[in-house]
């Protein structure tokens, strides 16, 4: 039984090693050839080499689940196609150790998946484009379109952050409990000094009832404020691109202000919960084995792997957005893809047992 069970094991492992090699390949180098048209005298062909091998961990922590699944269907398709998974089943090995045979290998994949995920690829992600910035635009790091802050009655609009924790073009806008506008200023840079920002060349304009607006400059003051240079690189990043750490950092900030923090909650539960999002991928690849697929070429069940993985990415993407609109919790958002795998792989398996 040890024999098998390393055989087959290994046989997943080699599978699902060259599916993800396979994928990462070819994103490299499509990616590299996008990274083409913004070659110039600064930024040459070696920097978009670089650029593209820093941010290849968080590109190959989205592929190692889609990467399982059809690493487990050409495995176990193999095994089948050569009688060997009859001749396996004929020995006495139940259908349920031959799952736990193939999640053996999955499970280090998934361990690896954690760990880019948690300590490589935020940080990679985060150097390649500091790295880019600093070639292309002097380290600056532009925010995202729209993307504006509160705290309590204050509003907030950040231009750009530099990497060493520095903004610049802060708007800011303050209103009393009435919602009436009481002053509105423009800072020129800011730096985070002794756990506090330093603003600097600032521009301020006072909205009096009696004498209407009333400009002034000043050259430097204190800015009061829970917001850190680590909120202000989390804002800097997509969602997607943030460890769990980050995310969970980021959503009780937003909690505690009482914003709403919808979409990085998505994110941080689809991170937590990836884990269970192979799993359930995988058992419905080997449920597919012993079903649908028993009797097909290697190239339909490569096909029908790609065919599910997309049908599941179609559902993590339509359901986060709809936990937005309809008000359900995220959490709920990320698991009724996973529950719906794992039902789907649960009943074909009992049938084929």
């Amino acid at each position: 039984m040890h024999k098998i069970t390393r055989y087959v094991s290994r046989t997943i492992f080699m599978a699902i090693a060259a599916t993800l090699l396979v994928i990462s390949a070819l994103d490299f180098v499509f990616g590299l050839i996008g990274q083409f048209k913004n070659v110039s005298d600064t930024y040459t062909i070696t920097e978009a080499v670089i650029y593209m091998t820093l941010v290849m961990p968080g590109h190959i922590y989205g592929f190692i689940p889609y990467a399982c699944l059809i690493g487990v269907l050409a495995g176990l398709g193999l095994l089948a196609g050569t009688s060997e998974l009859v001749i396996i089943r004929s020995a006495g090995v139940s259908i349920a150790t031959i799952v736990w045979m193939a999640l053996r290998p999955v499970l280090i994949f998934i361990l690896t998946a954690l760990l880019i995920g948690e300590f490589i690829a935020p940080y990679a992600d985060r150097t390649a484009e500091a790295r880019k910035d600093f070639i292309r635009h002097s380290w600056v790091k532009p925010l995202p379109e729209n993307v504006w802050s509160r705290e309590a009655g204050n509003f907030m609009y950040v231009q750009a952050v530099k990497p060493n924790g520095v903004l610049q073009g802060i708007t800011r806008y303050q209103f009393d409990e009435r919602h009436q506008l009481i002053s509105a200023s423009y800072t020129e840079h800011a730096t985070y000094v002794n756990d506090q920002w330093q603003e600097h060349n600032i521009l301020i304009t006072q909205v009096d009832n009696q004498k209407g607006l009333i400009h002034s400059r000043i050259e430097n003051r204190d800015w009061q404020t829970d917001m850190t240079p680590q909120l202000f690189n989390i804002l800097a990043s997509e969602p997607d691109e943030l460890s769990m750490r980050d995310l969970h950092y980021y959503v009780n900030y937003l909690e505690h202000q009482k914003l709403t923090a919808s979409s990085y909650s998505i994110a941080f539960w689809q991170k937590c919960l990836q884990p269970l999002a192979i799993i359930s991928l995988v058992l419905i690849g080997i449920s597919f084995i012993f079903g649908p697929l028993r009797s097909v070429t290697m190239s339909q069940r490569i096909f029908s792997g790609v065919v599910i993985g997309v049908i599941f990415l179609l559902l993590q993407k339509l359901l986060g957005p709809s936990s937005l609109v309809f008000g359900f919790s995220p959490l709920v958002a990320v698991l009724i893809p996973i529950f719906l795998c794992v039902a789907i792989g649960v009943v074909l398996l009992r049938r084929s047992a």
